[in-house]
């Protein structure tokens, strides 16, 4: 019974990133999919998921991660401006 080429621990993959920051391993004889880029190692499985377990340390997707920095900074302006009055 042929293995999931997802699961294969002796396959060869890629990391691959999306626009959201978020990580994924691909199977390197795979074509990468759109939306997605290869970044990182290219390597055996393990050796892969230690990078991305390393390297994405904030599961947020940047859409909201910029949403959240937008919303403290117009915070604290308005914090800053009621202080002034």
């Amino acid at each position: 019974m042929p293995t999931n080429p997802f699961e294969d621990e002796d396959g060869e993959y890629l990391v691959l990133v999306n626009d959201e920051g978020q990580y994924s391993l691909w199977p390197s004889f795979r074509e990468i999919p759109a939306g997605w880029t290869a970044t990182g190692p290219r390597g055996k499985r393990q050796a892969c998921l230690t990078w991305v377990n390393e390297t994405w340390t904030d599961m947020r997707p940047l859409s909201l991660v910029r949403q959240m920095e937008a919303e403290a900074k117009e915070k604290a302006k308005s914090k800053a401006a009621g202080a002034q009055n």
